[in-house]
């Protein structure tokens, strides 16, 4: 088997519990997004356009969609006789199966997949995150410091830099202490989850890291302030473009909205760098007379009657006439009833509202309300202090093809 200098490892096996009814059945990773893809899309269709070609995908939590999603990894041009795209779960060893631990174990259970290949940098990624970026360059970077982990990072509010791992820099962007979440942040250089490792020497940190059973067995909180108490050289990458940890369900409704500003910060239309998903395989959009679309992105099999207005719909919803739908998420086969209102919500697969009926969320409160999937929803709901609505009961009817095509 040939060797190759560089591959790529994407942790997607997070729970992303704090997405609430959108993970209950999918991994994070799996979630749609945009319109037409899921969240992974853009980590693999980063590697792929920086000339990565071999890749392990980390799932444990809700695997089964995510694993045929990605199949042989066809759609972003990955299915190789040498490389492709590999999905790696928790295996039985030594007569026990066990769990990833954390990201550092996740990475150590599969030392043999990168071994394989004789790799000399490992390029350790989010599943969860929403970017373009060429790793290909970071790379460069990497080498020319000399680095030994080389760490992404992008300038995020100082009110939010709480909720990061935080890298402090020298005035080189040798990075001289990292904080996790810190309550008082002396930076706001945020760790963007990319990393690039010498492979040889991140081989010798996991396996230390293996044997601390008082470890967390995580890269922000063990690996990385193991290798600044070793003195070993490590440097921040700046990355100046459009990135969203979408952790949340309200940066998941912002990062959708971004989608449609008048110039967005995410360019989902550049031909130089495209973002692969699978063909969800539906029929052309259909609007109806007296229809009205406005800075909206309306995927394939939509139907629309009514008005939709700064919103997402995803393949195979419906709007009914009269409907309204304003600064919404509309996810695959969800069926707006006649004369109903959605605005500022996110509304979950399958789900129907029945004619006349409101879901509102909290404009001024900035509050999203976000409903389950299938559900009959046939009362009014508007965002309160909780902004998950899971109430009513499975309603709807789907032949096996269409539920094929949004599993």
């Amino acid at each position: 088997m040939r060797s190759k200098e560089c591959i790529a490892m994407i942790l997607a096996g997070g729970q992303g519990s704090r997405l609430s009814l959108l993970t209950q059945r999918l991994a994070k990773p799996a979630v749609p997004f945009g319109g037409k893809y899921r969240i992974i899309d853009f980590s693999l269709s980063n590697c792929r356009n920086s000339g990565i070609d071999t890749i392990g995908v980390l799932t444990q939590y809700q695997p089964l969609t995510l694993n045929s999603y990605i199949g042989i990894g066809s759609a972003w041009d990955l299915d190789r006789q040498n490389g492709g795209v590999f999905v790696l779960p928790p295996y039985t060893k030594e007569n026990k199966g066990e769990w990833y631990k954390g990201t550092a174990d996740a990475i150590y259970q599969n030392m043999n997949f990168i071994d394989r290949y004789n790799a000399s940098y490992v390029v350790v990624l989010s599943g969860d995150h929403i970017y373009k970026m060429d790793y290909s360059l970071m790379l460069d970077y990497h080498k020319n410091k000399n680095s030994e982990a080389t760490i992404a990072v992008s300038q995020v509010p100082w009110d939010e830099a709480g909720r990061f791992g935080i890298m402090n820099t020298d005035g080189r962007r040798r990075i001289t202490e990292f904080e996790e979440k810190p309550k008082n942040p002396k930076s706001n250089l945020a760790s963007m989850g990319v990393y690039i490792f010498n492979w040889s020497v991140l081989r010798r940190y996991l396996e230390d890291d293996a044997r601390d059973i008082l470890s967390n067995h995580d890269f922000g909180r063990n690996i990385i302030p193991e290798m600044l108490a070793g003195r070993c050289n490590l440097y921040a990458y700046a990355f100046n473009g459009y990135w969203k940890d979408v952790g949340t369900v309200d940066s998941y409704w912002e990062a959708n909205m971004d989608l449609l500003a008048e110039t967005p910060g995410l360019n989902l239309y550049d031909a130089d760098w495209k973002i692969y998903s699978v063909d969800a395989d539906q029929p052309p959009q259909y609007l109806a007379p007296g229809a009205r679309v406005t800075r909206s992105i309306i995927a394939d099999g939509c139907m629309v009657y009514g008005q939709v207005d700064h919103s997402i719909l995803f393949p195979g919803a419906y709007v009914g006439p009269g409907a309204q739908i304003k600064n919404s998420v509309i996810m695959p086969y969800v069926q707006i009833g006649e004369m109903a209102v959605v605005n500022h919500a996110v509304i979950g697969r399958k789900t129907v509202l029945e004619p006349g009926v409101m879901v509102t969320g909290d404009e001024l409160g900035a509050e999203v309300l976000l409903v389950g999937e299938n559900l009959l929803i046939s009362r009014n709901f508007r965002a309160a202090k909780t902004t998950a609505v899971n109430e009513g009961r499975e309603s709807w009817e789907y032949t096996e093809s269409q539920e094929m095509a949004v599993s």
